[in-house]
Formats: structure tokens, C-alpha cells, sequence
């Protein structure tokens, strides 16, 4: 019997390549999980929420430290808002990749172009 190494060939053998192949379509398997992962949430007290004084329902906005809010403003009927009417959170221009809720408000608040 022979060594195989020993022919002279060259490459992987079939088993070696089914071994890497297999591995090779687990990582691309785990791939999209992470692709479609929902992008974080803006949270009332990160920085940027702060400063905007960002809450995730228009109705608990401070009235006395912002006079110019209006019940009827929401995150939904903003200009800067980046989804659709029908979306519970969606992105925002203020935000930059973290998401806001629907019934949300902050001081950028400005209204839709008619």
C-alpha cells in the first residue's frame, strides 16, 4: 500500500473538502442573523435623547420645560421620521442608527411637508 502524500498529488482530498465546505456554508448560515438583527433603540437616557429631551411617549413630555409641545406631535408625524405609519419604532435623521418610537417626541420635533 501506498502513501498517499507520497503520489505526488496536490489539493485536498474529497473528505477535506466536504469538511471545509460544510463549515464554510455554516458561517454563511449565521451571517444574515446578524445582517436582519434589529438596530438598537434610542433609550430615554443616552446622551443624544438627553439633549433632545427625547421621550418614548409624547403624553409623559414635561409641559413646563418644553411650552412649545403639543400632544398631538409624535415621532410618527415628524419630518425626520424614516419609516412608515404603521411602525411601532423606526429610525430617525436626529438619531442617527438607533431607532424611536412612533409615539415619541423630542425637541427636533418639526412637521411633515404637506
Amino acid at each position: 500500500m501506498t502513501d498517499r502524500n507520497s503520489e505526488g498529488r496536490r489539493g485536498a482530498s474529497r473528505r477535506e473538502f466536504v469538511g471545509r465546505a460544510a463549515g464554510g456554508a455554516c458561517l454563511l448560515a449565521a451571517l444574515p442573523v446578524r445582517v436582519l438583527a434589529a438596530p438598537p433603540r434610542a433609550e430615554e437616557g443616552d446622551e443624544t435623547s438627553v439633549q433632545l429631551g427625547y421621550r418614548h411617549d409624547t403624553k409623559s413630555v414635561d409641559k413646563k420645560k418644553y411650552p412649545r409641545h403639543a400632544a398631538t406631535q409624535e415621532c410618527v408625524n415628524c419630518a425626520m421620521w424614516q419609516g412608515t405609519p404603521s411602525d411601532a419604532w423606526a429610525g430617525c435623521a436626529m438619531f442617527g442608527r438607533k431607532q424611536i418610537a412612533a409615539k415619541g417626541w423630542c425637541m427636533a420635533w418639526a412637521p411633515k411637508p404637506a
